[in-house]
C-alpha cells in the first residue's frame, strides 16, 4: 500500500514574512466562507463549501514565518461514503529561504491515496495552494471560494 501523504511546493520572490502572512489569511486563498480566528495558536476555525464539504480546524503549531499546521477536529463530505475522512489529519505547511527564494511547502498528512476523496481532494489543495495561495502571496490577490448566496438573495 501506498501511505503517501498529499504534497506540494512552490517558490515565489516574496520574503518568509508575506508568505507566512498569505497563509494565515485563510479567507484570501481559501475560502471566504470561513468562520473563526485563523491565526493564533489554538485558534479554531470552520470552512464550508456548499452542503458538499464541511472541517473544523484548529491551530496546533504556529512559527511566525516559518510554520502553521492544523489539526482536522470534524469533517465531513457529502460525496464519500466515509463522510468524515479527513477527521484527524494533520496540515501543515512549511515556509524557508532557498537562496533569493521563499519556498512553501504543504503538506496534508493522513491524506493518503486509500482515501475515497483523494482526487478529488488532491486536485482541489493543488488548485487552492499552486494557484490560489501563490497568487495571493505573489500579487496580494487569492482565488478563495466565494461567501455563497443565501437562499432568497439576488445574484
Amino acid at each position: 500500500m501506498n501511505h503517501q501523504n498529499f504534497t506540494t511546493t512552490f517558490s515565489v520572490g516574496q520574503t518568509p514574512a508575506e508568505a507566512f502572512n498569505a497563509i494565515n489569511n485563510v479567507r484570501g486563498w481559501w475560502s471566504e466562507e470561513i468562520e473563526g480566528s485563523t491565526d493564533t495558536l489554538g485558534d479554531e476555525f470552520t470552512y464550508r463549501y456548499k452542503d458538499v464539504h464541511y472541517s473544523k480546524l484548529k491551530l496546533i503549531e504556529v512559527i511566525p514565518d516559518k510554520k502553521v499546521a492544523w489539526l482536522v477536529l470534524d469533517n465531513y463530505f457529502n460525496f464519500t461514503e466515509d463522510k468524515s475522512e479527513w477527521k484527524g489529519t494533520k496540515i501543515t505547511f512549511e515556509v524557508s529561504k532557498k537562496g533569493d527564494k521563499t519556498e512553501v511547502h504543504f503538506t496534508h498528512l493522513g491524506l493518503v491515496p486509500e482515501y475515497e476523496c483523494y482526487g478529488v481532494c488532491s486536485n482541489a489543495w493543488g488548485s487552492y495552494i499552486n494557484g490560489s495561495l501563490r497568487g495571493l502571496i505573489t500579487t496580494g490577490k487569492g482565488r478563495p471560494n466565494p461567501k455563497e448566496e443565501k437562499a432568497g438573495q439576488q445574484q
